[in-house]
């Protein structure tokens, strides 16, 4: 059975010109959203995906805004807003040493060096240099662990577990 990965949300159109704005859930948008790439597109109501073929891509504000093959107006558009952008399995791409998917790195366990267990990674922000892993702590906490060499010491993707030596007032 095939996986899909999510690589965006259709949340609006933009212009009348047949451009959609992609809220984006990936870390390799430039990628992803290269002319001639295929997107499956999975909407509420139905089961079974329908093919895209990216015709152009442009950042616009925090938006990614996408063009597709066959659809040149808002009227066409409008029919696939809230519709999620898939990527398949065989679409995935080698990552190099210490680079993961956003899916490999979400539900890892995240302990210390002294093997306190601080929680599950919940969600990867992108707000700059490096991302930074979201944590939900005992109690509801929200720990932010940023994805730099000095902090994240061990990733293991196969079992799921993340090793840290927090700075000076990460946990605090």
């Amino acid at each position: 059975m095939e996986k899909w990965f999510n690589v965006g949300k259709i949340v609006n159109t933009h212009g009348i010109r047949g451009e959609a704005r992609i809220i984006s859930k990936t870390d390799f948008a430039a990628e992803r959203y290269k002319s001639g790439n295929k997107l499956f597109l999975f909407m509420p109501d139905s089961n079974l995906p329908l093919e895209l073929t990216v015709k152009s891509h442009r950042t616009h504000k925090n938006f990614d805004l996408l063009t597709f093959e066959g659809y040149d107006n808002i009227n066409q558009i409008e029919k696939l807003k809230g519709g999620i952008l898939k990527v398949s399995e065989s679409q995935l791409g080698e990552l190099n040493q210490d680079e993961y998917y956003y899916h490999e790195i979400i539900g890892c366990t995240v302990t210390t060096l002294d093997g306190d267990e601080l929680g599950k990674i919940r969600e990867i922000l992108s707000p700059g240099a490096n991302d930074v892993w979201v944590i939900k702590g005992k109690g509801g906490k929200e720990i932010l662990i940023p994805y730099i060499e000095d902090v994240v010491k061990e990733v293991n993707i196969k079992e799921k577990s993340v090793i840290i030596d927090p700075i000076e007032g990460l946990l605090s």
